[in-house]
């Protein structure tokens, strides 16, 4: 067992609704390292069929983004974890503020943050014949302006350790049919790669993990007829694979890992 030096850690981790997704997961394996976890997340309204959630696909997806942190929490109650939940919108600087105060107040420092959430159209607009203002508008204030003002505010309060940790994907250079998508995470790994030039000499670290396909509850069993051949591994990735992925580079470990996009893609868009 892999002793990451977590114990007593405070990890911000935003987008942490979804009991199956990334952020949740990250956030049960940092409490299962002793880490005190901070739950981030805005509830996302979009149509969902109620009796199509009991298994994979969109359905089940949109509905657990628009759901509270409950189940998450649930968890966390049951590992005696140290957590608080914060329901806000990171798009906006004011709500970035009132985060960090409260974590502030509670726990008196942030030592690691976690980049999750991320937004992405649904409509069908995210080509280059269909884009528009509001679809570019909307991708880039959570996916880039929400994850850049929350690393500004973490440096900002700095303590005695530091991790920054992004979400990408790995498709973010070539994403073809989302391109607002891609081109925000793309933007998220160049911001990763600058950002950690200029906070190395408070012994911050900045990386990117970049996942492939991942089931967080939204790929059904024809979607997965078709990407699982896409990946060299032969199978889909799951959310503990990233969140493993996460502890070690917040770990001490890992202090002279920086700048760098990590892709957990099982060989996919390599």
């Amino acid at each position: 067992m892999i002793d990451y030096g977590l114990k007593d850690k405070v990890a911000v981790i935003t987008g942490a609704n979804n009991p199956w997704g990334i952020g949740a997961t990250t956030a049960l394996a940092f409490a299962r390292e002793g880490a005190k976890v901070v739950l981030v997340y805005k509830k996302i309204d979009r149509p969902f069929d109620e009796t199509k959630t009991d298994k994979n696909g969109v359905d089940r997806y949109y509905s657990a983004n628009a759901g509270s942190t409950d189940a998450v929490e649930s968890k966390l109650k049951e590992m005696n974890a140290d957590f608080m939940i914060i329901e806000s919108d990171i798009s906006d600087e004011a709500s970035i503020n009132e985060i960090y105060s409260a974590v502030l107040e509670k726990y008196g420092r942030v030592d690691i943050l976690i980049n999750n959430a991320a937004t992405d159209d649904e409509t069908g607009c995210d080509t280059i014949e269909t884009i528009t203002q509001n679809v570019i508008d909307d991708t880039f204030a959570v996916n880039v302006r929400g994850s850049v003002l929350m690393s500004r505010e973490f440096i900002r309060h700095r303590g005695n350790y530091g991790r920054i940790i992004n979400i990408s994907t790995d498709a973010a250079q070539i994403f073809a049919g989302q391109i607002t998508y891609g081109a925000s995470k793309a933007t998220l790994e160049a911001l990763t790669r600058s950002i950690a030039l200029e906070v190395a000499k408070y012994g911050i670290t900045v990386n990117c993990v970049a996942p492939g396909p991942t089931q967080t509850g939204w790929i059904d069993e024809d979607f997965e007829k078709i990407v699982v051949p896409l990946i060299p591994i032969g199978k889909l990735i799951q959310p503990q694979d990233i969140a493993e992925t996460i502890l070690f580079l917040a770990s001490e470990q890992a202090k002279m890992i920086t700048g760098q996009v990590i892709k957990v893609s099982g060989g996919k868009a390599l």
